[in-house]
This record gives structure tokens, sequence and C-alpha cells, in this order.
């Protein structure tokens, strides 16, 4: 498998597109924005299906102009309302398999900082694009409409800390980390409350 990262838009998005080298076929995961060259990318690279992590305004810039070009957008239901203006075309499911080529991607519901918050896991391998639910150094912000931290911290803490610990995390904004290294903070992230 191939990861290519490029970095968009204001907040500065994390852009991956997850190809198979076997057959081709790649996905992309949060049309954050700059459309322009998300879609010279996509063409590039096979991008056959966009699946966004969540739906808050910063990972959904370019949703439309991709839908547009032919491609689909698969989001969370609880976060389908939030694409209401840019569309959507299918939902993903909790633990649903997406097939690209022959890499087999895990869906993991992870609601927390929206109610439809998705992280992605690579079968068979450690990685696990988490979107805005973990970062280095904690989760992702709570305080907007739709976050809530007491459900962000049982999403860390049942779902994704119980993945392998090196697990390679690549967040939808800055620098990776691994779940080994996030892990051990989970009661120091409690305790401060954010």
């Amino acid at each position: 498998m191939e990861i290519h990262r490029v970095v968009v838009g204001s907040l500065d998005n994390n852009v991956f597109v997850l190809r198979c080298r076997e057959t081709g076929e790649a996905v992309l995961i949060d049309a954050a924005n700059e459309h322009e060259r998300l879609l010279e990318l996509c063409t590039a690279l096979g991008v056959r299906r966009v699946l966004e992590t969540h739906g808050h305004w910063d990972h959904i810039g370019a949703v439309a102009q991709l839908r547009e070009a032919g491609y689909e957008v698969g989001v969370a239901s609880a976060d389908a309302p939030r694409l209401a203006d840019v569309g959507y075309d299918a939902f993903i499911d909790d633990a649903e398999v997406i097939e690209v080529g022959q890499i087999r991607l895990h869906a993991i519901h992870t609601p927390g900082h929206t109610e439809g918050s998705v992280c992605f896991q690579v079968d068979g391998a450690p990685i696990l694009f988490s979107g805005d639910t973990l970062f280095p150094g904690g989760p992702g912000a709570t305080q907007f409409p739709g976050g809530d931290f007491a459900t962000i911290i049982d999403s860390l803490d049942n779902r994704l800390f119980t993945l392998p610990a090196e697990t390679v995390v690549l967040p939808g904004h800055g620098v990776g980390t691994t779940i080994g290294a996030e892990r051990p903070q989970l009661a120091a992230w409690v305790a401060r409350g954010w």
C-alpha cells in the first residue's frame, strides 16, 4: 500500500490518499479544501471514493466539487446533516469493511468530537486514520456543537486504545503519533478535562 498526505486550507488539514499498489485503486480521506489540488491528486492516484472522518466545515470544503467530478462521498449517518449544503452519497456504518483494491479498511465509529466521527484502521497493518478524534497529547476538541468530552474519552478508551501499541495514528491535523505513546496519558486527560 501507499499513503500520500497533502496539507490544505487555513487550518492545515491533513488529506490522506490510501492506495493499493496491486490494483491502483485508492480512497481519499477528508476532502478538506483546495479542491483543484485534490482533484489532481484523485486523478493521478486512482481515487474511487471519498471517506469523511466527520462533518466539520474544515474537513468538507472540497466535497461538493469532488462529488461534481463523480466521486462518491461517504459519511457516518450521525454527521450527514453537517453535509447538507455539500451533499454525500453513502453512509459509513460502524465496523464496515471498505475495500480499496486488496486493502481492507475497518470503519470505527468514535463519537465525541462530533456525533458521527469515524476512524479508519488498515487491516493487517498498524495504521489508523484518526480524523479529529485523537492527536499527539490528547483527544480532539469537544467544545463545539455535537462534541462531548465524556463520549470522546469513552471512544478512546474502548475503541482506539484496544488497538496494538505500535499502531501509527495519522490525525486530521499536524503530525502523527502511536497508540502506545498516547494510551498511558488517558487518565491525565480525564483529570485536566480536555
